[in-house]
């Protein structure tokens, strides 16, 4: 059950367009261990029921517009669920299996005409119009980006490949047939097609298959059968390039899903990050565990082009966040960010070291970083000042606060190795473990941890560095080819104490 609603949370659902009658059903895809966070903010900010995770999806039925749709802030793409069925049988004729693949999707033309009905309603009676307007704005971003230093260049580039590298490997041996989705009808579309319309519709199929069937069958092949009986079912035609509708279809060992892409940009593309930095679903579920209310004080010490700012001001705007870097052209990137936000006023800017922060001991509520070493997670010699980083972290946080840190594979080896004491080893086992069979269980949007990494909290007691702080929680998360993981402590008392 959902806790009820305090300062810092959510803020509680609005009616949707749809009827309660009118339940849709979805799924939205999660990077690799944001799963669990997902889950939680569909109950929270839709009143979703049905709620299902798997490795890299989550299901749910729930009465919403596309205005509340858009709001989801730890998804990545949001689809329109049509079908969902366990795994299909694999047999060694390719003929059968093919066929009962089309079965699962061909129907008569009046179960299309209502799916699209319905894909229409959902959203929102958007025009071709509302996306040149989000291209331009893109295209400006570009623009802009282009006249950055060559860091924030790499650094842009580098998490481009990571959503690409998220998208294509979210299941173990997966194949993807990578292509980009478009969701407006074409100029001729009504809300209500015609006979006409039927024969001029456009449509794309993707496929992605992994697990047994794809050693038989390739994504090719299926979405080319799936898409040739679409065409002499329905009468529409294919388009590659610049469909009016695309039709998703996922195969695996555990199920079989048919949906329709919602929104044409992923969830993940937030139109108010000019200069990109930090997955922004990371940096969103980073926040939401940091229990951020209404008059808060929230650092981030090595803020760099400030995403985990962005994502905590844009959700909990009642409190007061405070970013700092050593570094001038990391200053200027998040500076610009946080002016194409329209968050001058919820945002202060610092330069300063995170080993000498010119500010008050125990003067934050909370305090969320990601520890960027080196080069893109990447340890150096510059490690050795880990303890010192989160000595001062310690410092600047008041008793019963919160710290969300975001560690590489070594540096979580590094901190583990600094807290290590006898009964500490199931902490090991529970950072290692796989983030679907045993994570530690996000929190609600509210910021209330449900469930602690067990085992976890003596290693801090002894610490010299760290004895006031408490581990609340370790969670494996994927930033495309690299795993990272966000540690949550407590602090309990003040330092020295």
């Amino acid at each position: 059950e959902l806790p009820g609603h305090r300062p810092g949370a959510v803020p509680p659902r609005r009616p949707g367009l749809l009827k309660m009658s009118e339940l849709g059903r979805f799924f939205c895809t999660a990077g690799r261990g944001l799963e669990p966070f997902l889950a939680r903010e569909v109950r929270a900010r839709l009143g979703a029921t049905e709620v299902d995770c798997v490795v890299g999806k989550v299901f749910f039925r729930a009465a919403a517009g596309p205005v509340e749709l858009r709001k989801l802030r730890s998804g990545e793409r949001l689809f329109l669920l049509l079908k969902k069925h366990g795994p299909l049988p694999v047999s060694g004729s390719r003929g059968k299996m093919l066929h009962e693949i089309k079965s699962l999707v061909i129907e008569e033309p009046e179960y299309w005409l209502d799916i699209i009905s319905v894909w229409r309603k959902l959203r929102g009676h958007e025009r071709k119009r509302d996306d040149v307007s989000q291209e331009n704005t893109l295209a400006l971003k570009r623009k802009s980006e282009e006249e950055t230093d060559t860091a924030s260049k790499r650094q842009k580039t580098e998490q481009v490949r990571a959503v690409v590298s998220e998208e294509c490997q979210v299941e173990a041996g997966e194949r993807c047939e990578s292509k980009t989705s478009s969701e407006f009808p074409s100029k001729g579309s009504r809300e209500n097609p015609t006979a006409n319309e039927k024969l001029s519709f456009s449509f794309r199929v993707s496929c992605r298959c992994s697990g047994a069937i794809a050693k038989i069958l390739t994504s090719q092949e299926i979405g080319r059968a799936i898409g040739i009986a679409l065409v002499k079912q329905c009468g529409w035609r294919a388009d590659l390039r610049d469909p009016d509708i695309e039709i998703f279809v996922h195969l695996n060992d555990i199920h079989v899903v048919v949906g329709i892409p919602l929104f044409r940009l992923p969830l993940a593309n937030r139109e108010y990050i000019r200069t990109a930095g930090l997955r922004s679903t990371v940096a969103w579920a980073m926040a939401s565990l940091a229990e951020i209310s209404a008059g808060a004080l929230v650092l981030d010490p090595m803020c760099g082009l400030g995403t985990i700012l962005l994502e905590a001001a844009k959700e909990w705007p009642e409190a007061c966040y405070w970013g700092a870097d050593i570094s001038d052209s990391q200053l200027e990137g998040a500076d610009g960010n946080i002016r194409t936000a329209g968050l001058m006023d919820k945002i202060e800017l610092l330069k300063a070291s995170v080993k000498a922060l010119p500010l008050p001991s125990e003067s934050f509520d909370s305090v969320i970083s990601d520890i960027p070493f080196g080069k893109k997670f990447k340890v150096t010699n510059d490690a050795q000042f880990l303890p010192d980083i989160l000595q001062e972290m310690e410092r600047v946080l008041r008793v019963g606060g919160t710290i969300v840190l975001l560690l590489s594979q070594d540096l979580r080896k590094r901190v583990d190795g600094l807290t290590k004491c006898a009964g500490s080893d199931s902490a090991e086992a529970t950072a290692d473990g796989d983030s679907e069979a045993a994570p530690a269980e996000a929190p609600s949007v509210n910021g209330n941890s449900s469930s602690l990494a067990h085992g976890v909290g003596e290693s801090f007691v002894s610490s010299r560095h760290f004895g006031s702080l408490v581990p609340d929680g370790v969670y494996a998360v994927s930033l495309g080819k690299t795993d990272a993981f966000i540690y949550k402590y407590r602090k309990v008392s003040a330092a020295g104490n």
